[in-house]
């Protein structure tokens, strides 16, 4: 992995991120739990370059992300081995198995201590600045809560584990961009 500076970045992160998914990874190289989201940002804020991510309080990353200062977003591209490790991450708990292996993904530390990926052609390291729950009653469009939050029928059935909690948005200061050569 080679680092630049996050000016050097010239994705179309509404492509980038809506279109080929990421890996949201926390926690370090000894205890860490990625998932596939596709569901973000990259933008300017408090005069930073910063990411917006989601997560879902039910979502064993939710933990980790809870207890580490730093997140990375890795954008492994949109191969045929890119889709099914996102996936095998976006449907499949490190609570009940080992993903690094099921993906074959292979670990690369950043100078930092955050997880990276070598197969990853682009990883941003964030370091939390800001989180807050989402709350059903700041929704201007209630429609939204109905799509997105409310358990159907079918699937209480399927899995009677599945809350649909509201995300919890977490701001990270974009520290670091590294990419693949």
């Amino acid at each position: 992995m080679k680092q630049i500076d996050v000016k050097e970045l010239k994705d179309n992160f509404f492509e980038t991120i809506g279109k080929e998914w990421m890996l949201v990874t926390a926690g370090d190289a000894e205890h860490f739990n990625m998932m596939t989201a596709s569901w973000g940002g990259i933008g300017w804020l408090w005069n930073k370059p910063v990411a917006f991510v989601f997560i879902r309080p039910e979502r064993y990353t939710y933990e980790f992300a809870e207890q580490s200062d730093l997140l990375t977003l890795s954008f492994l591209g949109t191969s045929k081995d890119a889709r099914q490790i996102y996936q095998i991450c976006g449907t499949k708990s490190g609570r009940d198995m080992n993903k690094i292996v099921a993906c074959g993904l292979t670990i690369e530390p950043t100078e930092q201590g955050a997880v990276a990926y070598s197969q990853s052609r682009l990883t941003l390291v964030g370091r939390k600045l800001y989180a807050d729950d989402l709350k059903s009653e700041c929704f201007i469009d209630k429609q939204l809560l109905d799509r997105w939050y409310t358990v159907s029928e079918a699937a209480k059935q399927r899995d009677s584990g599945i809350t649909n909690g509201l995300h919890k948005m977490y701001v990270v200061e974009i520290i670091d961009a590294y990419v693949n050569e």
